[in-house]
């Protein structure tokens, strides 16, 4: 036992031996990271044409709002889920009743020209926005008519609502405009003043120049703001030139003008697929197409039967309409609340399913009631109606489609086209209509908030045109609007979804998608879903083009 002993000792001990040998022999290994750096220029095809660089202006211009994305900051900004995150704002708090929000405001804020950015400049621009002569939303004006607000001091701020109102942050998305250059302006005034050309922000980016070409203006270059109280942004430099179409923006490209595409539409996207050094992102935009269903016309009286609108959303063959009229660039809808945002709730898919959809109609006894009849009917019903839709190419053929599958089910529609004004002033607005195709546009609303829509309150004058009238979703989301609890908001949503889902009181069809497409030199670019195609740029600040590898930098070639 002894002998034994001794060699498992030895042998315990020569392993020890040879594995520190061997581990002290290992070659080391050095890792080289490569390390983001300051410089660099990039340019973007922008589509659309330069007007004036002013946050109150650019409600009808999205060239104008992607450049004033860079020049202005705002209180807050909205990520991709469409939860707040503080941008100029330090932070905010909400009293009990949800009717008072306190913000601070950050202390290292200054303005391009170096003038400190205080609480003046948010209620000056507020008072802007609320003048008489403002060209923003009808709504919007008259909400923040009703807020009082406070200066508690330089950098601290009061607003105060006449009721609790949770989507109010919402409102606060707004470039902040400075009062020490245009409070002595009216609002006339400052819609034709030189600022316009020569804005003075507070974003990562200042206006450096305007290129002119031919006495036009054909982009607009900007340099890196270093005192950015976020940070200064790593590129340099960046250069927006303005191009009529996605297709002139794709040539720039070609001709090496450009490493961006701002929005990279159907017409071009095939062609874009084929760059191997052209990356493409997609995000869901914020808006929902989908057919209305009037609930409340006596000539229709059938669409009050759950059973029926069933069938019409089990009928449709969306992926059709996706692929092959989108070319792909939609996402299949199946709640009312945006995919993506923090109060979506992700339910089973609904499936085209042509023989449910005929099976639930025969549930509700709607047959073919003569041998030779192309239509279901019950007790002399026939199962016929209207489909007022925009008069346009895409929006025809979309209608077509919805003829071509409800056709199947034994369901006849007639197509109404119309322009898209009269099916909003005359149709939907009057309740003069039996089914509408129409979108819904929740650009810069990140807050799902579908009370608009949906609420009984709504049914009549408001937007609530189907004129669904069911208590327990309206109770939803009349206790989501007032509660500051955002787990609660939540569970309040879902249920929403969950009685929209049972009760279908309309036909839910896609999500467009927006397509942004960026060289692969240009490192750091992200996109999720987005509020307004300026959100594509939310990331811009760590977009790079320079990087430190070892201690090499190495720069990326750029026109």
């Amino acid at each position: 036992m002894k002998k034994l002993r001794w060699q498992i000792l030895i042998i315990l001990l020569t392993g020890l031996f040879v594995g520190i040998l061997l581990l002290t022999q290992q070659p080391q290994i050095q890792q080289t990271v490569n390390q983001p750096q300051t410089g660099g220029t990039y340019t973007e095809a922008i589509i659309g044409s330069f007007q004036r660089l002013n946050p109150l202006l650019d409600q009808y211009n999205q060239a104008d709002r992607d450049v004033n994305r860079l020049l202005f900051s705002s209180l807050i900004r909205f990520d991709a889920k469409g939860s707040p995150r503080p941008e100029l704002a330090e932070s905010w708090g909400v009293s009990k009743d949800g009717m008072t929000y306190n913000f601070s405001i950050r202390d290292n804020a200054i303005w391009h020209d170096g003038n400190p950015l205080t609480v003046d400049d948010i209620i000056f621009t507020i008072d802007m926005m609320r003048a008489d002569e403002s060209i923003i939303p009808s709504d919007v004006e008259t909400f923040w008519d009703q807020v009082t607000i406070q200066k508690l001091d330089d950098y601290n701020i009061q607003f105060r609502l006449p009721e609790p109102f949770a989507p109010f942050l919402d409102y606060l998305n707004f470039g902040i405009l400075p009062k020490h250059l245009l409070e002595n302006l009216s609002f006339n005034q400052i819609v034709e003043s030189t600022f316009n050309l020569q804005p003075v922000g507070s974003g990562p980016y200042k206006l450096e120049r305007l290129i002119v070409e031919n006495n036009n203006v054909v982009g607009v270059a900007l340099t890196q703001n270093k005192e950015y109280f976020l940070g200064k942004p790593y590129i340099e430099q960046v250069i927006f030139r303005y191009y009529p179409d996605a297709a002139s923006a794709y040539t720039a490209y070609l001709d090496k003008e450009v490493q961006g595409i701002a929005q990279v539409t159907a017409d071009i996207l095939p062609q874009v697929l084929t760059q191997p050094d052209l990356s493409v992102y997609t995000g869901r935009r914020p808006e929902l197409s989908l057919v209305l269903l009037n609930l409340n016309n006596p000539k229709v009286e059938f669409l009050k039967d759950v059973n029926v609108r069933w069938s019409l959303m089990k009928g449709v063959n969306r992926s059709f309409i996706i692929n092959r009229i989108l070319n792909g660039q939609a996402i299949v809808a199946d709640s009312p609340i945006l995919p993506g945002s923090w109060a979506h709730y992700a339910d089973t898919p609904i499936e085209y399913d042509q023989e449910g959809a005929i099976n639930l109609l025969k549930s509700s006894q709607y047959t073919f009631e003569q041998e030779a009849d192309l239509v279901r009917a019950k007790d002399g019903v026939y199962l016929r109606f209207k489909l007022a839709h925009p008069d346009d190419p895409l929006h025809t053929l979309i209608a077509q489609s919805l003829q071509k599958d409800w056709s199947q089910l034994g369901i006849e529609v007639t197509l109404d086209p119309m322009p898209y004004e009269v099916l909003i002033d005359e149709k939907l607005v009057q309740r003069d209509y039996e089914a509408a195709l129409v979108d819904i546009n929740l650009n810069r609303s990140p807050d799902p908030d579908p009370y608009p829509f949906w609420d009984q309150a709504q049914a009549t004058g408001g937007q609530n045109y189907s004129q669904w009238d069911n208590n327990a979703a309206s109770e939803y989301l009349e206790q989501a609007r007032i509660n500051f609890d955002i787990s609660e908001r939540i569970r309040l949503y879902n249920n929403f979804q969950v009685v929209f889902r049972k009760e279908m009181p309309a036909i839910l069809l896609y999500y467009p998608v927006y397509s942004y497409a960026v060289d692969s030199k240009v490192q750091g670019v992200q996109m999720g879903p987005i509020y307004d195609p300026s959100d594509r740029l939310d990331n811009i600040k760590d977009w790079y083009l320079i990087i430190r590898r070892g201690s090499q930098l190495e720069e990326t070639e750029v026109p």
